[in-house]
C-alpha cells in the first residue's frame, strides 16, 4: 500500500465472490491481503484476529455471510435458511464481547428474510439482496466513521497531544476509524496533533498495528509501553485520552481492549479527559450494565509465547488472558458517536 487509505481492512472483490481482508497479524513487517469464500476460512480470521477491531469484525461477517450464500449449492430455501442460522451462529460465538458482530448479522439476517418473503422463491434474488445489505453496511461503515471524526473534532483543540490504546483506527473500521478518527480529520485541516500510543499488552495491537498506520499516514506518533501511561500523565504530556469500544451498555459502562479502565482511572486522577468513541451500533440497549456482557479468554502461548523467540514463562505456570475489561460510566467524560456526543449520566434514548 503506498497510502494508508488505498485499501480498507475489509472489502470484497468486484463479482462478490470473496471477502478481502488485510491479514492484521503480519503487520507491520508485512501487507499481505487475503482472499476468503469459505465459512471455516472466515471463522479463523476473525478469531485469530486476521480481522479484528469490532465494526471490521462486523463489516467482515455481513460481506462473509454474502459471499457463502452466493457459492451455496443449496437450491431451495429451506436449506439455505437452514446454512444462513449455522453460518451465524458459528461467527456470533467467536468473538462474543464484540457487539457489532451480532448487529451485522442480525441485519445481514433481517434481509435474508425480507427477501424470502418477497421474493416468490427466487434464490438468486435473495442473494443478490443480501449482498446488497452487506455492501451497505459496509459504506454505512464508512459514513460512520467520518460522523465521528467530525463530532470528536469538536472536543479537541490544535497542537493537543493525545494517548491512545490499542488500535481504533483505519485498520479496525472501513476508513479513518474511532478512536483514531478526529485525529485523522484534524490533522488534514492542520491541527497537528501528536499521539502517544500505548503497545496493549498482549497482542501489542497499539505498537503493531496503531503506530503502523499512524506513522504511515504521517502523524507524529510515539510509542510507549502501557505502564508509561501513568508517568507521561504526570509530565502532563497528555491532554486527552481517547479510546474506541467493543460494546457500551445501556448505563454507559463500556466493553474495551484489556488496559483501558486503568486508563481511565489515572485519567480521573490527573484530571484528564476521558473520550470512549465507537458507532452507535455499539451501544447495546439489551446489556443494562457493564457486568453482564461476556468477556473473551484468550489462549494462554498469548501472554507466554507468541511474541517471544523462547518460552517466556515457567512451562505449567497458570495463565489467566482476558482480552477486554470493563471501564465503569462513571469514570467516562463523553461518549462520541456517530449519532451524537453523550455525557455521564448516560441517556442514548435522545
Amino acid at each position: 500500500m503506498e497510502n494508508i487509505f488505498d485499501f480498507d481492512s475489509v472489502g470484497i472483490s468486484e463479482d462478490n465472490s470473496k471477502v478481502i481482508i488485510l491479514d492484521q497479524t503480519l503487520l507491520p513487517g508485512k501487507e499481505k491481503f487475503i482472499e476468503i469464500n469459505t465459512l471455516p476460512e472466515l471463522t479463523e480470521a476473525i478469531v485469530n484476529l486476521r480481522v479484528r477491531g469490532a465494526p471490521a469484525i462486523g463489516v467482515a461477517a455481513a460481506l462473509g455471510i454474502a459471499v457463502i450464500l452466493k457459492g451455496s449449492k443449496n437450491n431451495n430455501i429451506s436449506d439455505l435458511t437452514a446454512e444462513l442460522e449455522e453460518i451465524s451462529e458459528q461467527l456470533i460465538n467467536s468473538r462474543p464481547t464484540a457487539v457489532n458482530l451480532k448487529w451485522a448479522i442480525d441485519k445481514i439476517k433481517a434481509k435474508f428474510f425480507e427477501s424470502v418473503r418477497v421474493s416468490d422463491g427466487n434464490i438468486t434474488r435473495i442473494i443478490e439482496s443480501t449482498i446488497e445489505e452487506a455492501r451497505n453496511i459496509k459504506n454505512a461503515d464508512i459514513a460512520m466513521s467520518i460522523k465521528i471524526a467530525r463530532n470528536g473534532l469538536t472536543l479537541l483543540k490544535p497542537g493537543m497531544s493525545i494517548l491512545t490504546h490499542c488500535n481504533a483506527g483505519h485498520l479496525a473500521v472501513s476508513r479513518f476509524g474511532t478512536a483514531l478518527a478526529p485525529i485523522y480529520l484534524g490533522n488534514s485541516e492542520g491541527y497537528d496533533f501528536k499521539v502517544f500510543a500505548d503497545e496493549t499488552r498482549p497482542l501489542l495491537q497499539g505498537a503493531r498495528l496503531t503506530a503502523y498506520e499512524l506513522h504511515k499516514a504521517g502523524i507524529d506518533v510515539t510509542l510507549i509501553c502501557d505502564n508509561m501511561a501513568s508517568l507521561v500523565m504526570a509530565q502532563k504530556k497528555i491532554d486527552v485520552i481517547m479510546v474506541g469500544c467493543d460494546r457500551i451498555a445501556a448505563n454507559g459502562d463500556v466493553a474495551n481492549k484489556i488496559g483501558t479502565s486503568a486508563l481511565a482511572v489515572l485519567a480521573r486522577h490527573y484530571k484528564i479527559p476521558f473520550y470512549v468513541l465507537g458507532p452507535g451500533s455499539t451501544i447495546d440497549m439489551q446489556t443494562a450494565t457493564g457486568d453482564k456482557i461476556i468477556i473473551e479468554e484468550r489462549p494462554e502461548y498469548e501472554i507466554t509465547d507468541l511474541w517471544y523467540a523462547h518460552k517466556m514463562a515457567p512451562e505449567g505456570v497458570k495463565v489467566y488472558n482476558p482480552a477486554f475489561d470493563i471501564t465503569p460510566a462513571s469514570l467516562i467524560t463523553a461518549i462520541i458517536t456517530d449519532k451524537g456526543i453523550f455525557r455521564y449520566p448516560f441517556d442514548f434514548s435522545i
